[in-house]
């Protein structure tokens, strides 16, 4: 008990909590010294203050930092809103808050200063001295036992103050917390966050994953070939390689920068490149491109390339010397994609690498399927994405 006491009043909120509730005795100091006859009316006047939309940002920005100094700082969601108004309710909500903490502020003063008083009278009775006319206790016998006393109208203040400052920072909670519209709107900002961290990661593994893998053993070939053009065009190769995973590294940055736009992605126009890339690290591809690739919406497009990189990257890292077939087809309603190739001996089982689940991933974002594993004596990547009515 004792020590939580001790943490009540040792807690920099606390005093915070009692500085936010005198802030409004100031307000209410000007009006009474304006119209002292009337001081009811200033509780009218908070109606109209309290319907400006800007008010609730205001009051939301001042209760974070007197009642909940500290909350949110570690990126957790605060408990109370910083947004001006947007709907009614909201405003509704501002001027209750408002009339709120007039009261509670007149509820300190009316304890506090009395305390205060009674706080004088007892040092001074305990100093000896006679009580003025306009003493709040009359003691007749002046005695220095009264400094015992003193502590007493201390700590009801103090305790007050506390009980205002938590009865204060739940009311703020209630009627300044988010709206619910609020709150979808930060759930949807959130999840529109996440989903392009999870974007921004696969577009790295598949990008940068796919030019590592491909420079690798084109050097690897170089070396053992002791061909001076064999290795002049692996170089050749590695470069272009490096030159496009640098772009595209130098874009995901631009995104993470800037949150302007997506930046220039590739598409699958871009894909007999990408096959050349392949090719050009000693697989023996055989690539089919049937259909307009240029004219696949923006999504699917971008998604299909994507998909086909990280099928030759994992062709390039796994599949044996025979040969790799690669099917790419596209009608009005849906395209599809098809990555075959010879399973080695001694093939594992599918696993559950991020460059599969990532295949998966972006197949069901766009409401298509895919399937990555053996089937007929061969591993297989076959995906389809709708395209039908996309544009």
């Amino acid at each position: 008990m004792l020590r939580e006491i001790g943490r009540l009043l040792t807690r920099p909120a606390t005093y915070s909590r009692g500085l936010h509730l005198c802030l409004p005795l100031a307000f209410a100091a000007v009006w009474i010294f304006i119209d002292d006859d009337r001081p009811y009316v200033l509780a009218l006047l908070v109606v109209p203050v309290g319907l400006v939309p800007a008010m609730r940002l205001a009051e939301g920005i001042q209760a974070r930092l007197f009642l909940t100094p500290g909350e949110g700082a570690q990126g957790e969601e605060s408990s109370i809103s910083a947004a001006p108004a947007v709907r009614w309710s909201d405003r509704w909500r501002t001027v209750l808050w408002l009339e709120a903490r007039l009261a509670l502020s007149a509820v300190l003063l009316a304890v506090c200063v009395p305390m205060i008083l009674l706080c004088t009278d007892l040092i001074g009775a305990a100093a000896g001295a006679a009580p003025s006319a306009d003493a709040l206790v009359q003691i007749e016998r002046p005695h220095w036992l009264f400094a015992l006393l003193i502590p007493l109208p201390i700590a009801v203040i103090l305790a007050v103050v506390v009980g205002l400052g938590e009865l204060a920072t739940a009311l703020a909670r209630r009627l300044l917390g988010p709206s619910a519209a609020e709150r979808l709107r930060a759930l949807e900002a959130r999840t529109d966050l996440l989903l392009e961290h999870n974007r921004l990661a696969r577009e790295l593994h598949d990008s940068i994953g796919h030019a590592l893998t491909a420079a690798v053993l084109q050097a690897g070939a170089a070396r053992e070939a002791d061909d001076p053009q064999f290795t002049s065009r692996a170089l050749r190769a590695i470069e272009e390689t490096g030159r496009a995973a640098l772009d595209d590294l130098d874009r995901v940055l631009l995104v993470l920068r800037d949150t302007t736009g997506p930046g220039q992605r590739p598409t699958l126009a871009d894909a007999q490149g990408l096959v050349e890339s392949a090719q050009s690290a000693g697989a023996a591809i055989e690539a089919s491109l049937t259909g307009p690739l240029d004219r696949v919406p923006g999504p699917q497009s971008r998604e299909g390339y994507r998909i086909l990189q990280e099928s030759l990257t994992n062709v390039l890292r796994h599949a044996g010397p025979g040969p790799v077939l690669v099917q790419v087809r596209v009608d009005s309603e849906r395209l599809e994609l098809d990555v075959t190739n010879e399973l080695p001996p001694g093939t594992p089982p599918a696993g559950n690498g991020s460059g599969l689940r990532g295949i998966h991933e972006r197949a069901e974002l766009l409401g298509g399927y895919a399937y990555t594993g053996p089937a007929d004596g061969v591993w297989q990547t076959h995906v389809e994405l709708p395209i039908d009515g996309a544009r």
